[in-house]
């Protein structure tokens, strides 16, 4: 029977400080955590915290996107278990045990994704994704119990080892946004993805690091490249006509003109989406940026 230190717990941290003590808190003793800082300005801070816990910091000099720091979080050690898990989240009581129980009794299912609720206690269930078929979103209410979807969430995957390197990991190609859908497909392939309801995680919904219109602007305009390429990727029709409506959609909309937050989110959306006609989106980092999240 496996135990808790068969699993490795991986988060990408970047200016995360303010959050990651309270994730860092939530772990339990014996299991090994590996935070992949990427090139943050806080890094005394966070290796202080790290100490802290007794979680292991691996430094990327350069920030290479979200999927290829869990990458390199993953390629340290050789737990039987992952769990990538986002700075911002913290895991509720006996969540670990519960995945673990669920992977034991489910060989047969590709990854496990446990019950995340947001800031107000709320399910942050993932429904639908632009890399699928309309008709294979999940529909009604989020489930009540342990079933099989569509989707991960991606501020918490559980799976095994063998089953994330089997798919090769994250796609490096996706440099921010999508990486944990694209994920979802190629495991898929492999065996049902799991709903666990009795393992929770808390998370705070994007807190991870400065809510500003420029890093909202950043962030959107990698939403918009990864839009392109990942919906390329999986052979849905029209990748750039059909991101392109979608922010002229949003831009359209009045409550893309209530902050200036809004706006640059909408109008780097629209930016990242332009910027990938020609390269069709591949992790090119912003040409106006230091490229960090």
């Amino acid at each position: 029977m496996p135990t808790l230190s068969d699993i490795q717990i991986v988060t990408v941290a970047y200016n995360s400080t303010g959050v990651i003590g309270d994730m860092l808190a939530s772990v339990p003793n014996g299991v090994k955590t590996v935070i992949v800082d990427n090139a943050s300005t806080d890094a005394d801070a966070l290796r202080t915290l790290a100490d802290k816990h007794e979680a292991q910091v691996v430094t990327s000099p350069v920030n290479r996107g979200f999927g290829a720091a869990c990458n390199i979080g993953a390629a340290i050690g050789d737990s039987p278990y992952l769990l990538f898990l986002n700075p911002d989240a913290q895991l509720g009581d006996g969540c670990l045990q519960t995945l673990l129980a669920a992977a034991t009794a489910q060989p047969e299912a590709a990854a496990f994704v446990p019950n995340v609720r947001d800031r107000r206690g709320r399910p942050a269930f993932r429904r639908r994704s632009n890399l699928l078929p309309r008709s294979s979103w999940w529909t009604g209410s989020p489930p009540d119990a342990d079933t099989d979807v569509p989707l991960l969430n991606g501020s918490a995957v559980f799976v095994s080892r063998a089953r994330f390197d089997a798919v090769g990991g994250f796609d490096t190609d996706i440099f921010l946004y999508h990486e944990d859908d694209d994920l979802s497909l190629r495991l898929a392939a492999l065996g049902p993805l799991r709903f666990v309801h009795n393992a929770v995680v808390h998370h705070a919904e994007g807190h991870g690091n400065a809510r500003t219109p420029a890093s909202a602007a950043f962030k959107a305009w990698h939403m918009g490249r990864s839009r392109v390429y990942a919906t390329a990727k999986h052979g849905r029709p029209a990748p750039f006509l059909s991101s392109l409506k979608a922010a002229l959609a949003q831009l359209a909309s009045p409550l893309a003109w209530t902050s200036k937050r809004k706006w640059a989110k909408q109008m780097g959306f629209l930016r990242g989406i332009l910027s990938a006609r020609s390269d069709g989106g591949r992790g090119t980092r912003h040409p106006d940026s230091s490229g960090k999240v």
